[in-house]
């Protein structure tokens, strides 16, 4: 079968600078055979050398001496054309990588045996890894959201094959000759290029699968394991709100809202996507809002430059121009903002701030992926809630205000895995509180928190009989009257 070539994109420039040649069905089935080959091995080797394995190869990754950290660098950011956020996706190896060194000896730990209800019977659990576990990444932040699932399923004793998306590929050379240097390492971690049909073939050689990205890839994720008989582990879109309460503070609100919703230019699946102000608060909530919006700098011509980045999918700009364009034919108001511009040949838009919207328009109930902004007034708490949760998404959300009790009670009732008291994005930061996505926003166990690496085993129960086991004299009929 004749190689395939895949032309990459330059977000920047707006150019075919790049190509990837995703492997053929029967080298990928080679390497996952390899990869299983090697697995048991690591699963047998002690937990903590696993770890001090994973941690070797992090901080060699992350010497700035070495050659390949400015190669790293360099292709994420033009992966992206971004980069303070590429820096800031490799920096949190570091911290992936030493939060589950210190967890995970206690995770994959035998449990101490316990009574069992049934009399005379003892209880150990274990935790088994999957053999063969396979990653899908999206192109947002394609560097660290690889490493959310590949390092826990690492530790947990996997092997691990992942397949970023082809939008942003340049990182994968660098990131895999770094992996190379480690010998044991090389044997059960692999990066591999391609597309959607790439993807698919990886789902049939794996025994667990996780994905980040769109609902409509993820359902055909999730129905091919389905048919594999494999767990999905999803994240996908969503639509975040925010309600802003009475009681809020407004300017660190439009501090925390503008912020929320704009970095990564809006590239991100828990940005605030719609905001919620009662209608007392919301010309003075919009003012200030749109006044900080258009202070909002591109990094162009200058990388080094500005506040955000272009839009490193070109379909997406199509997205976003759709949304705008059905918003203001539905009524909208465009404050600031609201137009895809070409810079360079990249495609970029500024941070966009609408009034005047209503459920009925796309931006309310879709992922728009942008920094896109719309305010709707409410009337009272209890309908802020009915329109916070009036969207097939429920990945995470954000409530404002300074009674922080009733704040607590309001995000309660909000239908999220995540909820921000006083802040948005939240998850963006913190790594260590588990949440479950709601809705169409994903499914199987969290990622954060302790189940993202108890979710790469299977929990095996060791059941111990203390006394002597019945004969089948306890099954004779004459024991009932």
């Amino acid at each position: 079968m004749m190689e395939r070539e895949l032309a990459v994109r330059n977000p920047r420039t707006g150019e075919n600078d790049y190509t990837i040649h995703p492997p053929g069905n029967a080298e990928l089935e080679s390497m996952a055979a390899r990869l299983r080959s090697n697995q048991a091995e690591w699963a047998n080797a002690d937990i903590g050398h696993r770890c001090s394995v994973v941690t070797a190869w992090a901080e060699d990754l992350l010497d700035p001496g070495e050659a390949l950290f400015g190669e790293l660098f360099g292709a994420l950011t033009t992966d992206t054309g971004r980069r303070l956020v590429s820096m800031i996706e490799i920096q949190a190896i570091r911290q992936l990588v030493t939060g589950w060194a210190y967890q995970a000896p206690t995770l994959m730990a035998d449990s101490e045996e316990r009574d069992s209800v049934t009399a005379g019977v003892g209880i150990v659990g274990q935790r088994v890894p999957y053999q063969l576990a396979g990653v899908i990444s999206p192109w947002n932040f394609p560097l660290l959201l690889s490493m959310l699932d590949a390092i826990p399923a690492l530790v947990a004793g996997c092997a691990v094959i992942v397949k970023p998306s082809e939008v942003t590929p340049r990182f994968v050379q660098p990131l895999q000759d770094s992996i190379a240097r480690h010998s044991e390492l090389a044997g059960v971690f692999r990066f591999i290029v391609g597309d959607g049909r790439t993807g698919a073939a990886l789902v049939d050689q794996v025994d667990v699968i996780a994905f980040t990205g769109s609902v409509a890839s993820g359902r055909k994720v999730a129905e091919a394991a389905a048919r594999n008989f494999i767990p999905a582990l999803l994240e996908l879109g969503g639509n975040d709100p925010a309600i802003v309460l009475p009681s809020a503070d407004l300017d660190s609100t439009v501090t925390a809202v503008l912020r929320s919703s704009v970095q990564a230019t809006g590239q991100a699946c828990q940005s605030l996507e719609r905001v919620y102000v009662h209608k007392d608060q919301i010309d003075e909530f919009v003012g200030a809002l749109t006044k900080r919006a258009e202070q909002v700098e591109l990094n162009y011509p200058d990388i080094r430059q500005g506040h955000i980045g272009p839009l490193i999918f070109a379909r997406q700009a199509e997205i976003i121009r759709a949304h705008l364009d059905d918003a203001v034919k539905k009524g909208a108001t465009v404050l600031c903002g609201g137009k895809i511009e070409n810079h360079g040949g990249g495609k970029w838009i500024r941070p966009t701030v609408l009034t005047g919207v209503n459920h009925s328009m796309k931006v309310m109930q879709e992922e728009t992926f942008g920094p896109v902004i719309p305010v709707m007034a409410y009337d009272t708490i209890e309908a802020a809630i009915k329109l916070a949760n009036d969207s097939e998404y429920g990945l995470s959300a954000a409530v404002f205000g300074q009674d922080i009790e009733q704040a607590m009670a309001v995000a309660s009732e909000i239908n999220a895995g995540a909820i921000g008291i006083n802040d948005g994005a939240v998850t963006v930061d913190v790594h260590d509180a588990a949440h479950d996505s709601f809705g169409c926003s994903g499914m199987g166990q969290a990622r954060m928190g302790l189940t993202g690496l108890i979710r790469f085993t299977r929990e095996k129960a060791l059941i111990v009989r203390r006394i002597e086991a019945m004969g089948i004299e306890s099954l004779d009929e004459r024991l009932l009257p």
